[in-house]
């Protein structure tokens, strides 16, 4: 399980550590071994391979000479430091440079003239100015650095670009030496505070970030987090059980996380085995909806879904998920909750005043395990102290504008203060409270809050929430809890988008129908333990 921890309860977790014997020394050395390989594995079979390390005066700037170290030493690559500022008898520099490193530093290169050659001629530069400590706005010469290190990127991009331009159809002819550089930041991208997301107007965006030990909340808080690009997190031997990092309530939910928690399949089983879940929602303008969240139900692994809903949506739709059992709320009055292990209610339902009354009644006779989405929320928001009609095992799942409804708080206040927010919400409401956005969070009555790892533009479609909807009811179906069905079934949901886009070849063509086809790639590689970016 991976902690999302301040910078403050990261330098806590650090000395308990410490203290615990594994060193701040060795810390720092296993922390540059992991960045040297995950820096290698960026650059692949990349012949003739250049990589500039540029190296602050603090710890981060540590494990960047520790990684060229490594770097030199364990592949052909060929290594050069640039240094902030001269580190004079620092064992580590001299390491790097028995190794074969290059050291370079800005004090002795006026004009930033070997700055601009060291990051122009690279194929990765690796940033390690500055970690955890930095404080904003930066000010100084290490602006003009900056400036002249996005300058040169962003120089040698656009002569790419223009190689490439003419016919996209086809790969350039140049070779991959004069590729554009990756950029892997240590920690944080630099001109990032880790704690808030700010970023400095001269920040310099990464393709991927390597944070240590625990992720830090500014990677995932915006502006910050699209700078990020993917995120590892290396645990660089700090133990698992350490009650400084466990007593943080903040966690990031990943592959692992999420497969330990997925219902099991017996062989000797049958579809009752797996719950029955009804689902509740469509109209005559919102066909599609309760398709696509019947569609992911069973997707997800449920054993039987009733469908209720409009005759003229049957008609419609009905064939497109035969698997379901089908019934018109025009003339047939719903069935018993008592009969099933999930209720649904809102995909597409839209906001008459007989749904409201239908609502009021399912809610008033001990509604199975409960999720409610989109016009179930809109309906519920009309309501005084809605909230006291739910049970805690209730899992709502509003977007910021939902959310808004339901709480009265504005979106930019919601988005500005999304985990305070969420985690106060959950509690007074009683309920779990899955947000929806950028890094979806999950907080329950209890204190808990998860995070995804997920900001993929890929959901950005309608019916994105209606097939997330339906993944959390067919998990609730099987027995799941609510935090851990809204937890697990997020995770499922975005990896499917993650995967719909990279077999889309864009984010811009997916629907999602194709996030509803990736469901089950997302859970094959969830079995797996597949190794998945965020």
């Amino acid at each position: 399980m991976i902690r999302i921890v301040s910078v403050e309860q990261m330098r806590r977790i650090e000395a308990a550590a410490d203290a615990g014997g594994l060193t701040y020394d060795t810390m720092m050395q296993n922390a540059g071994k992991a960045t040297a390989r995950h820096a290698l594995a960026m650059l692949g079979n990349q012949p003739d391979a250049r990589v500039t390390v540029l190296v602050g005066k603090g710890n981060n700037g540590g494990d960047g000479l520790v990684a060229a170290r490594v770097m030199a030493q364990e592949s052909a690559a060929l290594v050069r430091c640039y240094l902030l500022q001269k580190r004079p008898d620092d064992a580590l520099v001299e390491a790097a440079r028995q190794a074969g490193v290059h050291i370079a530093d800005a004090e002795d290169d006026q004009g930033y003239r070997v700055l601009r050659q060291m990051i122009g001629s690279a194929h990765l530069v690796l940033d390690a100015l500055f970690g955890i400590g930095i404080r904003l706005p930066l000010q100084g010469d290490v602006t003009r650095l900056l400036q002249v290190v996005n300058n040169t990127l962003e120089q040698v991009r656009a002569i790419e670009a223009e190689e490439r331009i003419i016919n996209p159809a086809y790969p350039a002819a140049s070779d991959q030496k004069s590729r554009p550089p990756y950029v892997l930041a240590v920690d944080c991208p630099s001109g990032l505070n880790c704690d808030t997301g700010e970023v400095d107007t001269h920040a310099v965006p990464a393709d991927d970030t390597i944070t240590f030990i625990a992720a830090k909340p500014g990677l995932f808080t915006f502006p910050g987090a699209a700078l990020t690009g993917n995120i590892v997190v290396a645990t660089i031997g700090v133990p698992a059980d350490l009650p400084e990092l466990n007593e943080v309530p903040l966690t990031l939910v990943d592959a692992e996380y999420t497969r330990q928690r997925l219902p099991k399949r017996p062989v000797n089983s049958h579809k009752g085995t797996y719950g029955k879940a009804l689902v509740i929602g469509g109209s005559a303008n919102y066909r599609g909806a309760i398709a696509l969240a019947t569609q992911a139900t069973y997707r997800t692994g449920a054993g039987l879904v009733t469908t209720y809903t409009t005759e003229e949506t049957i008609t419609s739709v009905a064939g497109h998920v035969p698997e379901a059992t089908w019934l018109p709320q025009n003339s047939v009055e719903p069935p018993s909750l008592a009969d099933y292990d999930a209720l649904l209610i809102g995909p597409g339902w839209g906001r008459a005043q007989s749904n409201q009354a239908l609502l009021d009644q399912l809610l008033n006779h001990n509604p199975p395990a409960l999720i409610i989405d989109a016009d179930g929320l809109n309906l519920l928001s009309e309501q005084d102290n809605w909230w006291q009609k739910l049970s805690p095992d209730t899992v709502i799942t509003p977007h910021p504008g939902e959310m808004s409804r339901l709480s009265g708080l504005s979106t930019r206040d919601i988005q500005a203060n999304r985990q305070e927010i969420a985690v106060q919400k959950a509690a007074e409401w009683q309920v779990v409270l899955l947000l929806k956005g950028a890094h979806t969070l999950i907080a329950a009555p209890d204190g808990r809050v998860a995070m995804l790892p997920f900001k993929t533009d890929a959901l950005a479609k309608a019916g994105s929430g209606d097939v997330l909807s339906g993944v959390i009811a067919g998990l609730l179906a099987q027995g799941l809890d609510a935090f851990d069905a809204a937890a697990v079934g997020g995770y499922v949901h975005g990896l499917a988008a993650v995967l719909a886009h990279q077999h889309m070849g864009t984010s811009r063509s997916v629907m999602a129908s194709d996030v509803v086809a990736h469901l089950s790639s997302a859970l094959t590689r969830i079995e797996r333990a597949a190794s998945v970016e965020a």
